[in-house]
C-alpha cells in the first residue's frame, strides 16, 4: 500500500448538508446525454476521455459497463489520485501529475474549460470531449445505460445485452431503490450531521440489504439468471462495504460477509471480467480513511479486511437455468 499524505481541504459537505443534518448530494452539472438527436453528444470512437477515480463507486459502474461491452478501444480512461487535493482530484498518478491525453493537472480545470463559473464539487466519473477539452457529462446517474444503448454500435462483437429493453422498468425501478438507500444510503449515514439523520440513513440501508438478501436466496442475480445494470449498479457499494462503509461510515450493524446470499452473490461478480478487475481496494481504503471526518490523526490507513476471500467461489451458478451463461445475448 503506497502512502500519500492526506490533505487538509474541504469535500463541500457544508454545502451539502440539509437542515435537519441530512446529507443531500450535489445534482450533476452536465447532463446531455449521449446520441443522434439535436443537441445530443455524437457517439464517436475515440473522441472522449472517461476520467475515474477507482476509489469512487459511481465512477466504478462505467469501468464495469465500458470492460463488459468491449469499449476500451472507443474511450479512453484517465485515472485520479485516490486522495482529494487542494484543487480536488488531481492526476498525481501520471508521470510529471499532468494527465498524458488531457495535459491538466486536475480534474477541475476540465470543468471550469465548459464553465468558467463552476463553483461546486468536480466529481467522477467525467467525461471530456478531447475536441475542447471539457467536460460534457458527469452524469453517473444515467451514463451506463447510455453506454449499454446508444453506444451499441461500437460494442465488441460478443457483448451482452445489460439493459434489455423489457426489463428496463423493473431494473430502473430496483436501481432507484438501490441508489436511494444503499448506494447513497451509506453517504447518507457517513456525512449525517445529527444522531436522527444518521440513525434513519442507518436503518434503511439495512432494512433494504435484508430485503435484497431474502431476494437473492432464490436467483443468481438481482433480475435472474443473467447480469444487468441492476447489478453494475449495486456491486460497487457492496464491493466498498467492509474496506470502508462498515468503519469509516459507521454502518456496522454486520458486515458483507455476514450476509450469506449478498456474500456470494457478491463474489460471483467479483470472479466475472469487468467486475473484479476494476475493483482497487488499496484505493478504495486510502480514500475513505483520508476524508477530513474520518482520517486519523496519524494518517493509518486499515490493512484489512482480508482481500483473499473474495477469491473462494460462490458456488452460485445453481440458482440458474444458465449456469455457464452470466451474460444475456443481445436479440438477434
Amino acid at each position: 500500500m503506497t502512502a500519500r499524505s492526506a490533505k487538509d481541504t474541504s469535500v463541500h459537505l457544508d454545502a451539502e448538508a440539509g437542515a435537519g443534518g441530512e446529507f443531500r448530494r450535489q445534482t450533476n452539472r452536465f447532463t446531455t446525454p449521449f446520441g443522434d438527436g439535436p443537441g445530443e453528444l455524437p457517439v464517436e470512437a475515440g473522441r472522449y476521455r472517461l476520467i475515474v477515480g477507482l476509489l469512487c463507486p459511481w465512477a466504478h459502474r462505467q469501468l464495469i459497463v465500458r470492460e463488459v461491452l468491449g469499449l476500451q478501444d472507443a474511450i479512453s480512461v484517465g485515472v485520479v489520485d485516490p486522495i482529494r487535493g487542494d484543487d480536488g482530484w488531481e492526476f498525481t498518478l501520471d508521470e510529471g501529475g499532468v494527465d498524458p491525453v488531457l495535459g491538466i493537472r486536475t480534474l477541475a480545470e476540465a470543468y471550469r474549460r465548459s464553465d468558467p463559473e463552476f463553483t461546486g464539487r468536480p466529481t467522477v466519473p467525467a467525461v471530456i470531449d478531447l475536441t475542447t477539452g471539457g467536460v460534457v457529462t458527469n452524469d453517473y446517474h444515467r451514463l451506463s445505460t447510455q453506454f449499454e444503448t446508444v453506444w451499441r454500435p461500437l460494442h465488441a462483437p460478443d457483448a451482452p445485452d445489460l439493459y434489455p429493453e423489457e426489463l428496463r422498468g423493473e431494473i430502473d425501478e430496483i436501481s432507484a431503490l438501490v441508489f436511494d438507500r444503499v448506494n447513497n444510503g451509506v453517504y447518507k449515514a457517513g456525512f449525517a450531521r445529527t444522531q436522527e439523520a444518521y440513525e434513519q440513513a442507518y436503518e434503511e440501508l439495512f432494512a433494504t440489504l435484508d430485503v435484497l438478501e431474502e431476494r437473492l436466496a432464490t436467483r443468481r442475480f438481482l433480475l435472474g439468471d443473467h447480469v444487468t445494470d441492476a447489478d453494475v449498479r449495486l456491486y460497487p457499494t457492496l464491493a466498498r462495504f467492509d474496506a470502508a462503509y462498515h468503519g469509516a461510515f459507521h454502518c456496522n450493524r454486520q458486515r458483507l460477509t455476514e450476509f450469506p446470499h449478498l456474500w456470494g452473490y457478491a463474489r460471483d461478480l467479483y470472479a466475472l471480467p469487468g467486475f473484479g478487475s476494476t475493483t482497487d481496494f488499496d484505493h478504495i481504503k486510502r480514500h475513505y480513511y483520508s476524508i477530513p471526518i474520518v482520517r486519523s490523526e496519524y494518517g493509518i490507513v486499515p490493512a484489512g479486511p482480508d482481500e483473499s476471500a473474495w477469491l473462494v467461489p460462490a458456488d452460485r451458478a445453481a440458482l440458474s437455468s444458465t449456469p455457464d451463461e452470466p451474460y444475456r445475448r443481445p436479440a438477434a
